[in-house]
């Protein structure tokens, strides 16, 4: 995939699937972005890197010259956000959004004026969107995090909110907003299935992308099915320590038990 490409895709209506990353492993970073999805995601809010770790996960993105690197920045903060798509970042999740003042702001951080407030000082970008501020305010995306009670109470007003792209369901987050004693809590999906409902038909209203992080590739498959687009598979680590305990219970032969 180009520099460009997952832009134009979802902005043509296409689907994207994605892959998270929380450990500062650029080797295994780079591999995974090999692996045929359309963009990686590296989770500079929970994961384990700091910025030395995301620039060298982008890096590691863009070596395999399949995937587009994506970063869910650590705040809803003109820093954060600045230095993601500085150091080559063609879209930012923006998480905790509670408001369309919040949207606002986010959107506004990604934007050089007169649109936004973003600082000129490119860096890696310049390689990845190109140095000129108006052409970089068009390649670049930006979708804000719905996993909180005020941002599914105001998601109508945060989806109308004038140059944002999408929306991102955070699943875990969301289901405990919703009462949940836990991400797994099966006792609110019947909220958690409003919900999701709920967003899709705010993105449809206002001809944005709806975006959403789940636990599985069968969980990502059905999600695309009910209209998401923006659609990531969570994650390195989680993968790491399933695989290790498959292959441990075949060596131990409790896998033909």
């Amino acid at each position: 995939m180009t520099t460009h490409d997952l832009a134009r895709k979802l902005r043509a209506g296409e689907t994207a699937l994605g892959y998270w990353i929380v450990l500062d492993n650029p080797a295994g970073t780079e591999r995974i972005a090999r692996a045929g999805y359309d963009y990686v995601a590296l989770d500079a809010q929970h994961g384990l890197f700091g910025y030395q770790g995301m620039l060298n996960g982008l890096l590691a993105i863009d070596a395999s010259s399949r995937a587009a690197g994506v970063v869910r920045v650590a705040a809803n903060d003109a820093t954060h956000i600045g230095r993601a798509l500085d150091a080559g970042a063609v879209a930012v999740i923006v998480p905790l959004v509670n408001t369309a003042e919040d949207a606002a702001a986010a959107v506004a951080a990604t934007r050089y004026p007169p649109l936004g407030i973003r600082s000129y000082g490119p860096m890696r970008s310049a390689l990845r969107v190109g140095p000129v501020p108006a052409e970089a305010n068009e390649r670049i995306l930006v979708f804000a995090m719905i996993e909180t009670p005020d941002g599914l109470a105001n998601v109508e007003a945060i989806a109308a909110t004038p140059g944002l792209d999408g929306l991102y369901v955070g699943p875990s987050d969301l289901t405990i907003a919703l009462g949940g004693t836990s991400p797994a809590d099966a006792s609110v999906q019947p909220a958690f299935d409003e919900a999701l409902r709920r967003v899709l038909a705010a993105c449809e209203a206002n001809d944005l992308i709806p975006g959403i992080h789940t636990a599985a590739g069968a969980v990502a498959h059905r999600r695309v099915g009910e209209g998401f687009r923006f659609v990531t598979v969570a994650s390195d680590v989680v993968h790491l320590e399933q695989a290790a305990q498959s292959h441990l219970a075949a060596a131990k032969g409790e896998a033909a038990r």
